[in-house]
């Protein structure tokens, strides 16, 4: 028997009390071991549409909702007495008839309290909405082909911009998903259809929200970290970047929200696997995110800890300021106050017209960013994302400002970061071996051009 668990119970699970928590957990684990545990109290939910929904005691009061066959046994929801059975009633595990994908599907008579046109069984509206309709030029088949439920078209085809998002609470993922983005002047991709025969479980969107459970330890990590979920749930489109081979650097891009961590996180932990050897680095823009990752990263390994010896989790500035020193010793860095005194007294000195927040920036953005050293260097760079336009004779006049600024800090034994960064993939393109055999970057639009190109190196 398969011994499956919902998205759906980790959710639940997390909304009880400690106590509570761990005794479903104890239930769970005996559940995993032998399902036909006589210790174990099931009873059939007869007021459920869905037959399969079982109920298991966990105590007086905690009960964990089940869906049961011959060949599986799956944790869906679990909660205190009344509001477990109220969840069971108002739902059922259906096979998507088009898509093919396990799915479970809101009741749609049950729901009460989504304010949406209501029909007679010949589905003639009672009640015309006011505002335009957002899908009702898709056809019943277009809207399967999205993943929507048979008995929630009606509802879909007369949803307007102030149900919509209402609507979307109560559908399976991959149909709110393409529904929004349909209702936001998108075009979402159809659901490739499983074929015949094919195993609802193992569609790519049902395995977004259902996973067996493999072994213990595979059950222990879902439920001790129930918000960290999609450490555990990775979809099947995301898997396919994680484990491509890539003939070179390879960046993945996409709308926040899209599990662009995860898929770095799961990267990482591909490339230490596959590469028993190899030393990975895991790298973001800030100690704070640098800090989230380890705790998801030590949570996705947890049962394999050694794996922790070879994949590091730094944030950029961190890893590049320990391998600098290792290099050449400690760097005193400029603070953003020391360049700003520097660029006031240079422009006294020069005279310039420009005042001292175009002076910073232009500092920061083009002659630091891109660690310009000579007059020539910045005549001729392209300032990118500037909007300022500079004739020859504004940059020669600037020139003069950022020169004795960088004077200034040689004399001073300064670095900047971009200094830094510069001077340490100098250093690292001459190694014949690298620190780092693979690097993960996360939030990789935030990280500048110096540190860009040390990533390069490294």
């Amino acid at each position: 028997m398969e011994f499956r668990i919902a998205d759906t119970f980790t959710d639940s699970l997390s909304k009880l009390n400690g106590d509570e928590q761990k005794a479903v957990k104890t239930t769970a684990f005996d559940m995993q071991m032998n399902p036909a545990n006589p210790g174990l109290s099931f009873h059939k939910l007869d007021r459920a549409k869905d037959k399969n929904f079982w109920s298991i005691r966990v105590n007086r009061d905690i009960r964990i909702i089940v869906h049961k066959t011959e060949s599986s046994l799956l944790l869906c929801y679990v909660d205190h007495h009344d509001k477990a059975y109220q969840w069971a009633e108002r739902r059922k595990l259906e096979t998507h008839p088009k898509t093919g994908a396990a799915q479970l599907v809101e009741v749609r008579e049950l729901v009460r309290e989504i304010s949406v046109p209501q029909y007679i069984t010949e589905k003639i509206p009672v009640q015309v909405a006011s505002k335009p309709l957002l899908f009702d030029g898709l056809s019943d088949d277009e809207l399967l082909g999205y993943g929507v439920p048979e008995e929630w078209l009606g509802d879909v085809h007369h949803a307007n911009e102030d149900n919509v998002l209402e609507l979307a609470d109560h559908l399976p993922a991959e149909a709110s998903e393409a529904l929004l983005e349909l209702a936001t002047g998108g075009t979402p991709q159809s659901v490739v259809p499983s074929s015949k025969g094919f195993d609802p479980f193992e569609h790519p969107d049902a395995q977004r929200r259902f996973r067996i459970m493999k072994n213990v330890e595979e059950l222990e990590r879902a439920l001790n970290y129930p918000w960290e979920k999609w450490t555990i749930f990775l979809h099947p489109a995301q898997r396919e970047w994680v484990e491509k081979d890539y003939n070179g650097p390879a960046r993945v891009s996409g709308s926040a929200g899209t599990g662009k961590t995860i898929v770095a996180l799961h990267r990482a932990v591909h490339l230490a696997r596959a590469n028993p050897e190899a030393r990975v680095l895991l790298t973001t823009f800030s100690e704070i995110l640098a800090n989230s990752l380890r705790i998801k990263l030590s949570r996705l390994i947890s049962n394999e800890p050694r794996m922790g010896e070879r994949l590091e989790v730094h944030a950029i500035d961190e890893i590049a300021r320990r391998l600098y020193e290792m290099e050449f010793g400690a760097a005193e860095l400029a603070s953003a106050e020391m360049i700003r005194a520097f660029l006031e007294d240079a422009s006294t000195v020069e005279s310039t017209s420009f005042n001292l927040r175009f002076l910073e920036t232009e500092w920061h953005d083009v002659v630091d960013a891109w660690q310009l050293e000579s007059w020539e260097s910045y005549r001729d760079i392209r300032r990118l994302g500037r909007k300022r336009r500079l004739a020859e004779k504004q940059r020669a006049s600037l020139w003069a400002v950022f020169e004795q600024v960088r004077q200034r800090l040689y004399q001073e034994k300064l670095l900047t970061w971009p200094a830094l960064f510069s001077r340490l993939s100098v250093r690292l393109a001459e190694r014949v071996n690298p620190p780092f055999d693979f690097t993960v970057v996360d939030e990789a639009q935030d990280i500048g051009v110096a540190q860009l190109k040390f990533l390069a190196t490294l």
